[in-house]
């Protein structure tokens, strides 16, 4: 491929960049050029089984990224998508907003625009909900939304919510309705077991459009500068695209990737790594943040079969101010089989602390754009997050031995273990520790705020501070972690960055 010009490049094809080039797509004169490290399946009739199967998720597609080693040498796996689509086409397609704090502190930190009033009309200007009709909800958005009833719980489902009212939570309708805290259906972007990514509910409609390429199998290297202006992106190979407006959507991992070798950084580590400074920003690649996730195994009796992502239990750990927004998700995953379990089967109360005080970095190990970014995750390295866990898994137990979940669990707990008493919680966070994953949810590595002086990589509509044609549009720019799975809310920052674009 020579050089070819666009006026605005998208790089990455996930949640947020198949938004971003649908709508800057819908003017026609407008040449948009989206590129995708993975492969493009472009119509529901392409798609592989387990990328259509909205019942679980699935890491078929991966860039197969691991964290570094942390104090204890352990690495854990961090799955992000590749391919068309992104991990809105892999992942557990749970529609969650965050709180509508959480957009109100974006806001008080000094990004106007950011508010949850400002953010509601966008929230449901993109959701198809099927079960309310109400000022918090849209009915004709892209994305279709549904929780089940009662009666399409499986049994296990349904025997979590009914333990968990028993144990003295609040049933909640709807988890998207802001204040809303307690055990509820779970919202979903699924359609008839199809999971509803942003590759269908949102690029399908502007394939055809005159001015749309998608390019899969592409490789970006780094973003192609002329003093601090970026006049393109150089792909791995060495070809150069050239573009009037660069916008990176390639998501906490990649995007601060491409900037750090495209020469936008800390000018010392780049300097350290061979690498031109074209401008110093200290705070590319730091600030990130994930909800770490771990969970109470229990045997179960084998061959049983259903629905495993139907319920949430959302509640505030004792550290968690008592008017915020819950800080902790509790849900039934399973039954699956399991050779460590006596009983061939086993099932888990995961639990996902959703405000994390840790804060880790991606950086890179050498300029070379195949070698995987150096990421520490941090999980569990403020100590207050490691004591809420434990707090979630004492309460995961309880609910495991609250009926009529309890008639679920047939035989000794697989782990923290039955050995391990409640009242030892040191033993517990040794367990929570050593088995600590990902909820799959990180952010925060290219943070929007007036100051790059203090971290900030983009201002308050998502422009590279100092740069001129350069945008970050994705789950990076989040400057504080939401209390919610974040792909309804990487959505939404595309959705409004798009508007924004479109009129310069």
């Amino acid at each position: 491929m020579g050089t070819v010009a666009y006026d605005v490049v998208v790089v990455g094809a996930g949640s947020a960049g198949c938004v971003l080039a649908a709508r800057l797509s819908e003017d026609e004169r407008r040449s948009v050029l989206l590129v995708e490290a993975g492969p493009d399946y472009p119509s529901v009739a392409d798609l592989p089984a387990d990328v259509a199967d909205g019942t679980r998720p699935t890491v078929a597609h991966d860039w197969g990224f691991v964290s570094e080693p942390d104090e204890a040498g352990r690495s854990v796996p961090l799955p992000r998508a590749r391919l068309v689509g992104g991990c809105s086409a892999t992942n557990a397609a749970f529609l969650l907003r965050g709180w509508p704090a959480d957009y109100d502190a974006w806001a008080a930190a000094g990004n106007p625009g950011w508010s949850f009033a400002e953010l509601l009309p966008v929230f449901r200007a993109v959701e198809a909900d099927a079960d309310f009709a109400d000022r918090w909800h849209g009915g004709d958005g892209p994305i279709p939304v549904r929780r089940p009833s009662p009666q399409e719980l499986s049994p296990l489902q349904h025997a979590f919510v009914r333990a968990a009212e028993t144990a003295g939570h609040a049933v909640v309708e709807d988890h998207n309705r802001p204040g809303a805290a307690g055990i509820g259906p779970m919202p979903r972007n699924v359609r008839d077991g199809l999971r509803m990514s942003t590759s269908l509910t949102h690029l399908a409609a502007a394939r055809d459009r005159s001015g749309l390429t998608v390019r899969a199998d592409a490789v970006v290297d780094r973003v192609e500068l002329s003093g601090t202006r970026a006049c393109g992106v150089r792909l791995v190979g060495g070809a150069v695209v050239e573009a009037a407006r660069v916008v990176l959507a390639a998501g906490s991992y990649g995007s601060p990737a491409i900037l750090w070798r495209s020469g936008v950084g800390p000018a010392d580590r780049l300097r350290a790594l061979g690498l031109p400074v074209a401008l110093d920003l200290p705070g590319v690649g730091a600030n990130l943040a994930d909800h770490p996730l771990v969970a109470v195994d229990l045997p179960t009796a084998p061959g049983f079969r259903g629905p495993v992502f139907q319920a949430l239990l959302t509640m505030r750990s004792a550290r968690a101010p008592r008017d915020g927004p819950p800080d902790l998700h509790l849900f039934a995953a399973g039954p699956f089989d399991d050779a460590a379990s006596p009983t061939g089967g086993v099932f888990g109360i995961v639990t996902g602390l959703m405000a994390p005080r840790s804060r880790g970095s991606v950086r890179l190990r050498s300029a070379d754009p195949t070698e995987a970014p150096l990421i520490d995750v941090a999980h569990l390295r403020h100590p207050d997050d490691l004591a809420r866990m434990v707090d979630a898994t004492l309460e995961a137990r309880r609910l495991s031995r609250t009926l009529p979940l309890a008639g679920f669990v047939d035989g000794p707990e697989l782990a923290p273990g039955a050995a391990i008493g409640d009242e030892d919680r040191s033993a517990i966070a040794a367990s929570v520790r050593d088995r600590v994953g990902s909820y799959h949810h990180p952010v925060g590595t290219c943070a929007m705020g007036p100051d790059p002086r203090r971290g900030a990589v983009v201002d308050r509509r998502c422009a590279v501070h100092g740069a001129q044609g350069l945008w970050v549009a994705d789950a990076s720019v989040m400057p504080a972690i939401p209390s919610a799975n974040t792909n309804l809310t990487a959505v939404v920052i595309a959705e409004r960055v798009a508007v924004w674009l479109a009129a310069v």
